[in-house]
């Protein structure tokens, strides 16, 4: 594999910053519901961002097909880390911090992502090889992953503390040496902060020889945009495709800010550090379909294989839904690690195979554009007040199930199509 070093370095810059990143986003919608008391706040919230991003998220596309992805990883992390670390040392001179600040700090990190991923995956597809495109988003969803199990971790050790040097995560009892007390929001975001920083170094150490060299689109906004969208729809095909691969992101994501939270406490009636063992499941299947996904599917073409998965996972959200069991809520979150990393990985490799470097972070902004959509008609929904009475929560669940079968299905009907790209 070319580029290994800077490989390397961007797979470290992603844990530094991931890990903080990934704390934060546990903390922030557990902190709502639990120290606030106010999940209907977050939710709004949620929604405003969201539809924020929809625009953010086709200029972030034109941007990553324009600049260099290196520098562009630079600003993004100055941008975020100073502004996250002033808001943190804001909280630290008054003791606290108020609402909107925490949203705010949410709204930065979804900012971040917005580009981060996008940029993340064109640059990993502009140093690579073609054969090891697979290979690459593999190593990507492992290490990404693998951060999270981590941040997992820390947010329940951060967000409940211990008492009596006893630690519980992920269902298992530690006795510790010592008690920690649990952090403050603005205490986890200014460590949050030092990541951003600190992997700006990262990155200024990355050197490099794109593999992939293709023609800079260096025209307006909307000529940049314009060309993601021309291709698009040059290739319907694909587009289908990626909107109906881009379903079970698309719901895991609102779970996990929007459901998994009052699930836990309104329907499991557990604290903070169940919440945070979720991730800890998740990205465990998640790792676990890093290594062996291309593996057990090399003989399955890309299109059967994320139909058997959405089939599983629907199956999970069912008994999520209908029982009230740990073992199965973990076992459930573990699945879903499964079946949206395979997808994810599936997703990308055939992207990657059928969109031009040039053009992949503005056809990339077209499908997050619609799935962002999809995302606030679901937040809305289960923003309803029937979700928040007593563990009506749960039923969200079932439109879980019945979304991944709409999906299987119209992949089915899309199927022949499909593959005859594919195989082209």
């Amino acid at each position: 594999m070319q580029n290994k070093q800077a490989i390397i370095l961007l797979f470290l810059a992603n844990i530094i910053s991931g890990l903080a990143q990934g704390i934060s986003m546990v903390a922030i919608p557990w902190y709502f519901i639990k120290v606030v008391g106010l999940p209907e706040l977050f939710a709004y919230a949620y929604i405003i961002i969201t539809f924020l991003t929809l625009f953010w998220g086709l200029y972030a596309g034109t941007l990553i097909d324009r600049y260099s992805r290196k520098k562009l990883f630079v600003i993004i992390n100055v941008l975020c880390g100073v502004s996250i670390g002033s808001i943190a040392m804001y909280g630290f001179q008054i003791g606290h911090l108020p609402n909107f600040l925490v949203i705010l700090v949410f709204g930065i990190t979804i900012f971040n992502y917005n580009v981060h991923y996008p940029n993340l995956y064109a640059f990993g597809q502009e140093i690579t090889e073609p054969k090891n495109y697979g290979k690459l988003n593999s190593y990507i969803e492992v290490q990404g992953q693998t951060t999270s199990v981590l941040a997992g971790a820390f947010a329940a050790l951060l967000l409940t503390g211990t008492q009596n040097n006893i630690l519980e995560i992920a269902g298992f009892i530690f006795t510790l040496p010592f008690d920690i007390k649990p952090w403050k929001i603005y205490e986890v975001f200014l460590m949050d902060a030092i990541t951003y920083i600190a992997v700006i170094f990262i990155f200024l150490l990355m050197k490099y020889k794109p593999i992939i060299q293709e023609k800079i689109h260096k025209g307006n906004l909307f000529s940049r945009l314009e060309g993601g969208i021309q291709y698009l729809k040059n290739n319907p095909i694909i587009f289908v495709f990626g909107i109906l691969s881009y379903m079970l992101f698309a719901f895991t994501l609102v779970q996990v800010h929007v459901i998994l939270p009052s699930y836990v406490h309104k329907f499991l009636k557990m604290d903070g550090n169940i919440y945070a063992s979720a991730e800890i499941y998740y990205s465990i299947g998640a790792i676990c379909s890093g290594f062996l996904i291309l593996r057990v599917f090399r003989k399955i073409n890309t299109v059967s294989s994320i139909i058997i998965l959405l089939a599983v996972v629907s199956l999970a959200f069912y008994g999520m839904a209908v029982y009230k069991l740990l073992w199965i809520f973990f076992l459930g979150n573990f699945i879903l690690g499964i079946a949206n990393a395979g997808v994810r990985i599936l997703r990308t490799t055939y992207i990657f195979n059928h969109i031009p470097n040039n053009l992949i972070g503005r056809a990339g902004s077209v499908f997050n554009s619609l799935n962002i959509i999809i995302r606030m008609i679901m937040i809305g929904a289960f923003s309803l007040p029937f979700f928040n009475i007593d563990d009506n929560i749960r039923y969200a669940y079932f439109v879980g199930v019945g979304l991944m079968l709409l999906t299987l299905i119209l992949l089915l009907f899309w199927y022949k199509r499909i593959v005859s790209v594919d195989r082209n």
